[in-house]
């Protein structure tokens, strides 16, 4: 079986991490913080201490980290660069911008290295569920060469050309985070309305305004329990992206650029940390004026 490299033991990469294991494959995982990494023990994974020795004999490295900067420091570093062997193939699975996975793809192709950009849906519950939505750009041989794995993690699709991954992942942010906030105001209607909320998913169950956002998200503000399973800081980060890929695209998102903006409040407001559900703050925060 493909000897795998996991770099990025955080919120979604333990759980995937675990499901490459459980599937077989043997794993050498790192993290920035050892201590994460070290909670994979247990299942059988290698522990790497540098980036030098988690990708130096592997034939699949993926990462799984929080953004640009993140997976810059990581395919930017020599030790990185340096110690992958040639043939090997990166898969990339954080949500970074469609120009950062060109950048990267373009480097490793230089090192007669394969890449994949291939984000991620589904939250911690898709992760540890292993049915996450994968969309992937790249090559379709080297996709083809790589299913195997991909599928111990979800559902993968090839979308298109290197970066278009990304831009797939880009599209399902435009989705989620409006949707969120239509639900945010759904749920704050009824409320002020004298409806039942949780009485209106249930009648909204099975028609078009059904939706897996709808019946999660809807009870996390019903309940107003905002413990993280996606962070309004990271929605905020694939927000400003979308509206950064729209600008090199000449198109103008109205209602991306006022959810946008929603988020950033947000943001600024100390929410940061909070699920992205925590949208209905910004909704309500004006209903005694």
């Amino acid at each position: 079986m493909k000897k795998i490299s996991f770099i990025g033991i955080g919120l979604m990469g333990l759980p995937m991490a675990k499901n490459i294991l459980k599937a077989g494959f043997p794993l050498k995982v790192y993290n920035r913080t050892l201590t994460k990494a070290e909670a994979l023990k247990k299942y059988k994974a290698e522990i790497a201490n540098s980036i030098k020795d988690a990708v130096c004999d592997s034939e699949v490295i993926i990462t799984m980290l929080s953004d640009d900067k993140a997976i810059d420091a990581v395919m930017k570093n020599d030790e990185f660069l340096n110690n992958i062997k040639s043939g090997a193939t990166v898969i990339d699975m954080s949500s970074v911008k469609p120009v950062t996975a060109k950048i990267h793809g373009a480097t490793l192709k230089s090192k007669n290295i394969n890449y994949l950009d291939a984000p991620v849906s589904g939250g911690t519950t898709g992760a540890a569920k292993a049915t996450l939505a994968i969309m992937v750009g790249g090559d379709q041989k080297v996709f083809d060469n790589h299913l195997d794995v991909l599928e111990t993690l979800g559902n993968a699709t090839l979308v298109g050309p290197l970066g278009t991954g990304q831009i797939a992942k880009l599209a399902n942010q435009i989705i989620v985070g409006l949707t969120i906030g239509a639900v945010a105001e759904a749920i704050h209607l009824c409320e002020r309305a004298e409806a039942d909320p949780k009485k209106m998913i249930k009648a909204l169950t099975g028609g078009w305004a059904d939706s897996k956002i709808l019946q999660v998200h809807g009870k996390r503000m019903i309940e107003k329990d905002f413990t993280p399973k996606g962070k309004t800081s990271t929605q905020l980060k694939d927000m400003n992206n979308i509206i950064d890929c729209a600008i090199s695209s000449k198109l103008h998102l109205p209602i991306s650029t006022l959810v946008k903006e929603m988020y950033n409040n947000l943001v600024k407001s100390g929410c940061g940390n909070e699920d992205h559900s925590s949208l209905y703050k910004e909704i309500i925060k004006n209903k005694n004026e």
